[in-house]
């Protein structure tokens, strides 16, 4: 009884597992390698936010079902779990950390949202500004966006083909590898 009062809610261990099938994403050396994201603390946080983002946008698809909610809820709360144990590990003092993961957390909901206007716009531009922007840090164009552009809408084709009640039911993301 006291394991069912205490223990790991259902949606979390499915959203632990979420998430380490993200950051094996987001890790993927070719991302750094082949499509110029920075390998520095922020590039890495992009790719983090960026995959993770893909995926809570495809159990945000299944509108009405709970168990999305609660799993994509569980996903960001994991995320950022992990972003506070990594900042604290890095030496910022416990009054630094909620306002960086405040300042995170709002960075996250704006570069889905972004991500999700711009991946459905028909003008493959907007996409690529958003990730010009966001991953390369540059105020317009940057070369390398438009590979990284690719890759996104090959994710979302992916993961679109997988379904939103794939990933309920235990299925890892299906991310494009080279």
């Amino acid at each position: 009884m006291l394991n069912r009062l205490f223990g790991k809610k259902p949606e979390k261990a499915r959203a632990e597992a979420l998430y380490r099938h993200v950051v094996t994403a987001a890790r993927s050396p070719d991302l750094y390698a082949r499509l110029g994201v920075p390998d520095t603390v922020e590039g890495r946080f992009e790719m983090i936010i960026l995959h993770c983002a893909l995926v809570v946008l495809q159990l945000q698809a299944l509108r009405d079902d709970d168990d999305a909610r609660k799993l994509s809820q569980a996903l960001f709360d994991t995320m950022f779990d992990d972003f506070d144990a990594a900042m604290r590990e890095m030496g910022v003092g416990d009054s630094g950390v909620g306002k960086k993961i405040r300042f995170m957390a709002e960075g996250f909901y704006g570069r889905a949202e972004a991500l999700r206007l711009a991946a459905g716009d028909e003008d493959p531009a907007q996409l690529q500004t958003v990730l010009a922007r966001n991953v390369y840090n540059a105020d317009g164009e940057d070369a390398r966006a438009p590979a990284l552009a690719l890759y996104v809408n090959s994710a979302i084709d992916r993961l679109d083909a997988q379904g939103g009640a794939a990933l309920l039911d235990g299925g890892r993301p299906d991310f494009p590898t080279r």
